[in-house]
């Protein structure tokens, strides 16, 4: 027979408790890098995991595990690295490699003259990197009297607005 063990437990100095855990300090810059503190976070999964289960509502960014872990996101937490136009429609490639159709009415032109367009059914804004954007551009006309952009698919034109 067994004897039940009543020793007390030996703690490890500085291993983490139920009582004493805290929450992982998550931010995304402002080329769509995840940090947790000041460390880059660079494994293939729980980069997948951290992009997929992101969410937003009035508070901010989050993710929601069995306890809500804010994210601090410094400009909008996804990229658009590469834009392309295929047929009538426009398609991008996230920085997460997701490949995603772009409503070109979503297309708006930020701060420092930086394209946004609306990814993931509106959820989420993605900034355009600065390749994304040029190829945006060449795919514009561009009036240089009006001082304005057009995007033309679709038998449709997009002007190419800016943010309010």
């Amino acid at each position: 027979m067994s004897e039940r063990d009543d020793s007390p437990t030996v703690e490890r100095e500085g291993a983490p408790t139920a009582n004493r855990w805290t929450l992982p300090k998550l931010r995304v810059d402002r080329n769509g890098d995840w940090f947790d503190e000041d460390v880059e976070i660079t494994h293939p999964g729980i980069l997948a995991n951290l992009r997929a289960t992101l969410k937003r509502d009035a508070a901010g960014y989050f993710i929601q595990t069995s306890v809500r872990i804010p994210v601090e996101v410094e400009d909008v937490p996804l990229v658009m690295v590469r834009v392309e136009r295929r047929g009538e429609t426009l398609r991008g490639v996230l920085n997460d490699g997701t490949e995603v159709v772009i409503d070109p009415a979503t297309l708006c032109i930020g701060a420092a003259d930086v394209p946004y367009c609306a990814v993931r059914e509106g959820a989420f804004e993605a900034r355009l990197a600065r390749a994304a954007a040029f190829q945006l551009l060449q795919l514009a006309e561009y009036d240089e009297r009006s001082g304005r952009g057009t995007l033309r698919l679709g038998g449709r034109d997009y002007a190419l607005r800016r943010a309010g």
